[in-house]
């Protein structure tokens, strides 16, 4: 008897179990609606961003697609990384005369870093186009309080005096309180690109990348400012057509 009882028990739960995972489950949003001429046939095509929430009480998309229409029928799909705040952009930034699409969405960190993919329309397949990253970028600390920051290869080191940290780099055992250093080889902290902005270069090259990255000295919360950097595609790659230092 007590053995029918146990089956009646998990008989019972097998029952329920599925309905309280239908009842909690999170469906599909329609986050956007474009319409963008992405394959230059002289129409427009819809693009609908879509995107599954964390949890119903969440802002944060776990998945996020676009779903594509060409002449009034689903054509392609393609997945983006999940984040914040999700947005998509119609331009052409490899100057192939076709629009691209670029996504980008907030990670939601302590860093203010983004998500960004970049997509083009070629040959009926869509084709991911890699964004740029800075190669070269460098920074070590000096003797007397200094740091000294390349940001490319054959550009002049900037020195940036870090006289008004010495306290806190005397304690981190960084320098000592002559101003010597005691960490050989100590580097900045360099963090990847956190930001992307479409820009117009000019009428005649027509649209480019400026980015955002930020420096710091001994940990994350100890900035040093931004190096801005303005891209270009040209020939399959990524130019840098000028990169400067905004101190904090």
């Amino acid at each position: 008897m007590k053995h029918n009882n146990y089956m009646y028990l998990s008989f019972f739960l097998l029952l329920i179990f599925p309905l309280q995972v239908q009842a909690t489950e999170v469906k599909p949003i329609l986050i956007e609606t474009y319409e963008a001429d992405i394959t230059s046939d002289g129409n427009n095509e819809k693009i609908e961003l879509k995107g599954v929430l964390f949890s119903p009480d969440s802002k944060f998309y776990q998945q996020l697609w676009a779903e594509i229409s060409y002449q009034k029928k689903e054509k392609w799909k393609i997945y983006y990384p999940g984040g914040y705040d999700p947005t998509l952009q119609f331009i052409d930034l490899n100057h192939d005369n076709k629009t691209d699409i670029f996504y980008q969405s907030a990670t939601g960190g302590s860093g203010g870093l983004y998500n960004y993919q970049l997509n083009t329309i070629i040959n009926d397949t869509v084709q991911e186009i890699e964004l740029p990253e800075q190669m070269y970028l460098s920074g070590v600390f000096k003797d007397n309080f200094k740091i000294e920051l390349k940001l490319t290869a054959t550009s002049k080191p900037i020195i940036i005096d870090v006289k008004n940290r010495t306290e806190d780099y005397v304690r981190l055992g960084i320098y000592d309180q002559q101003g010597e250093l005691l960490s050989k080889n100590k580097t900045v902290m360099i963090d990847p690109i956190a930001f992307f902005e479409p820009l117009i270069v000019n009428e005649t090259k027509g649209y480019g990348l400026k980015s955002y990255q930020q420096i710091s000295g001994a940990y994350h919360a100890d900035r040093l400012g931004t190096v801005e950097t303005v891209w270009y595609f040209e020939n399959d790659n990524w130019i840098i057509l000028q990169t400067k230092w905004v101190p904090a």
